[in-house]
């Protein structure tokens, strides 16, 4: 029994009479119209007075701040659009700058692309450690200010070193994406958490939605409406400039973005740092009071006040929480890449050998999969289960995703040679999926659609990450650098996994290990080391649930 149901029944006890020959089995039960009212229950029944509890315990529930969760969201989402919108246009973006090696476009865009996560790599840990000290408020509208900043300047570049320089200083700022999940947990507490993160962590996908469609749609303008010949006297510098700097205005767009989330971030975000918090009362209640870092844990002495990534890692549920994090985010950023190449790759090859416009589409339905699943799914696992336990779960859902894939490929394997349905298999000079049978289209879709499933239910182990480093902090104060040090692993993981997936696939289709499947195995095997390391988690960490 936690420590509220004992107050509660200490309570109860204190004020009900002694029974006596008169006091009736069944007496009716009074609930109090307020949470703090004295309980009066003069009835035995266990089950009464667990009924009274329970209800209780449901009317103390915090409110959720609708406010400053909305304003969270909106400033979230401005990373990710940034990050994701060059992709449409990079390559040519780096033709347009005067390299014409195909090869060498290649090298330079994924090295522009990298430079990104590079940076925050390099920076994520110490933009925590300064919001533990100035606090997050200042921490989140320097950091979104600063890729508003560099977003827009970077269509102005006339070099490759200006594209790097301004990526770089882009993925600097924007490493302070981790101090807003630090907000979102001092904004929240176990009782109101199972509404808050999933709605925040939707944000991360939608951005990455919108960055590219920004991209793609405004990038060289002048070129696409070209057609449009009565051009006001007024717009012509504008065409010409345009013309000049064609990958322009994707930038100032998101850029724009990125103000707004400047602007948000100034005039309605409160400061959530305990120390600094505004005694600012509203209805006669401290906003947050709530919070986990207030009411649900305390400081302890014995730690510094402003911690080293080793005093973080020498608590056991960090370390395992870092480690895990970075399996993680290898699981997730591989599944894309192996994804994607999977499905390009020609059958005999070990793929499945999809058109782009079908990958895409395959990608879209995983970006609505996700979106589905943190609105309306997230909420009920959180109320009814530990997060450690959903951590552990979602873990051991990946190994699975990777060795779904080249089942797929046996299968289309079988409709090519085999021709099922009659069908003469598919078309080795066209590539189209459109070649084999429609037996065999609809088991390889019905398989695709259970991979990026139950991709998506691994992916529910990134909130439910959240919630444990939460609850798991040594101190309130740790918070901060907690989360960071988290989100260092995770940056890492991305900056090796993807290299690393397209090499272990190049690698198994080169020497046909496995039949070209050496990479699902390998990958499984990785995803199994994330979930031991998940389960220690789940035999250590606190309770996530409110009652």
């Amino acid at each position: 029994m936690n420590s509220a149901a004992a107050r509660g029944l200490a309570s109860i006890e204190s004020v009900s009479p002694p029974a006596t020959e008169r006091t009736p089995l069944l007496q009716q039960c009074v609930v109090p119209s307020s949470p703090e009212s004295v309980l009066d229950l003069s009835s035995p029944s266990l089950e009464a007075q667990k009924n009274l509890l329970d209800l209780k315990s449901r009317r103390e529930t915090s409110p959720l701040p609708q406010a400053q969760l909305i304003t969270l969201c909106l400033v979230r989402i401005v990373v990710p659009i940034s990050f994701t919108q060059i992709f449409p246009y990079i390559n040519e973006f780096i033709e347009f700058l005067g390299v014409t090696d195909s090869s060498q476009i290649g090298f330079f865009s994924g090295f522009v692309e990298s430079s990104f996560a590079i940076s925050q790599l390099l920076f994520i840990y110490h933009w925590a450690r300064l919001s533990d000290r100035f606090g997050r408020r200042p921490i989140i509208i320097i950091g979104t200010l600063g890729v508003a900043v560099m977003t827009m300047v970077f269509g102005l570049a006339n070099s490759i070193p200006e594209l790097i320089v301004y990526r770089c200083l882009a993925g600097f700022f924007g490493a302070t994406a981790s101090v807003i999940h630090t907000v979102l947990g001092e904004i929240t507490d176990s009782t109101n958490q199972a509404a808050a993160f999933p709605l925040y962590g939707i944000t991360g996908p939608v951005g990455s939605i919108i960055g590219p469609l920004i991209g793609g749609s405004l990038s060289n303008p002048a070129q696409k409406f070209s057609q449009i010949t009565d051009t006001p006297r007024f717009l012509t510098r504008l065409v010409l400039f345009l013309q000049r700097h064609p990958y322009f205005l994707p930038g100032l767009v998101s850029g724009i973005i990125s103000l707004l989330g400047v602007a948000l971030a100034y005039f309605c975000l409160d400061e959530s740092l305990p120390s600094r918090r505004r005694p600012i009362t509203q209805n006669g209640v401290e906003p947050h009071a709530n919070s986990a870092s207030e009411s649900e844990l305390g400081d302890d002495p014995s730690f510094p006040k402003l911690p080293s990534a080793r005093t973080l890692l020498s608590v056991p549920i960090i370390r395992a929480l870092s480690l895990s994090g970075f399996a993680l985010e290898m699981n997730g950023t591989s599944f894309v890449v192996l994804f994607v190449l999977f499905c390009y790759t020609p059958i005999e090859q070990g793929g499945l050998a999809f058109p782009p416009s079908v990958i895409g589409y395959a990608l879209a339905f995983t970006g609505l999969v996700a979106g589905l699943t943190q609105l309306f799914f997230m909420p009920i696992f959180l109320r009814r289960f530990e997060a450690a336990k959903i951590y552990s779960v979602c873990m051991a859902v990946w190994p699975l995703v990777f060795l779904v894939l080249p089942c797929l490929n046996i299968i289309a394997r079988c409709g090519s040679n085999y021709g099922l349905d009659g069908a003469d298999g598919l078309d080795r000079v066209s590539g189209e999926l459109a070649q084999l049978g429609n037996h065999t289209k609809a088991i390889l879709w019905v398989g695709v659609f259970v991979a990026l499933t139950l991709s998506r239910v691994g992916g529910i182990a990134y909130p439910a990450s959240m919630i444990l480093i939460k609850n798991n902090v040594p101190c309130p104060s740790y918070l901060g650098s907690t989360n960071g040090l988290v989100q260092w692993f995770m940056c890492l993981s991305r900056c090796v996994s993807a290299a690393f997936a397209s090499s272990a696939f190049a690698f198994s289709a080169k020497y046909n290990i496995l039949g070209g499947h050496f990479w699902a195995v390998l990958h499984a095997l990785i995803a199994v080391g994330g979930w031991w390391l998940a389960r220690s988690i789940s035999l250590s960490s606190k309770s996530t649930l409110s009652s």
